[in-house]
């Protein structure tokens, strides 16, 4: 069953590797979506996949890269999206 979700991510999760970090889970994990910096310093990620790979990837967003510290994670679920079809990183 696909699951999708959209994360905002506070705390000091830029200038840490965070959104490479985010990638490579993702992308282990087979999601599909994005993570991008946002102007307020949170990170957002927009993934879908198998409940159970969008879970582990919550828990890896929750420890993050060794460098970044998190604050709070804005956890809402949403429709799956047919349109996606790969993890990438948002300029």
């Amino acid at each position: 069953m696909q699951k999708r979700v959209h994360l905002i991510v506070t705390g000091t999760v830029q200038g840490v590797g965070f959104r490479m970090f985010i990638d490579r889970k993702a992308k282990e994990l087979k999601l599909c979506g994005w993570v991008k910096n946002r102007i307020d310093g949170s990170v957002e990620i927009d993934a879908q996949g198998p409940e159970k790979a969008i879970e582990e990837l919550l828990l890896q967003a929750k420890k993050g890269p060794s460098r970044s510290m998190v604050s709070s994670i804005k956890k809402e679920e949403q429709e799956p999206n047919p349109n996606l079809d790969r993890f990438t990183i948002v300029m």
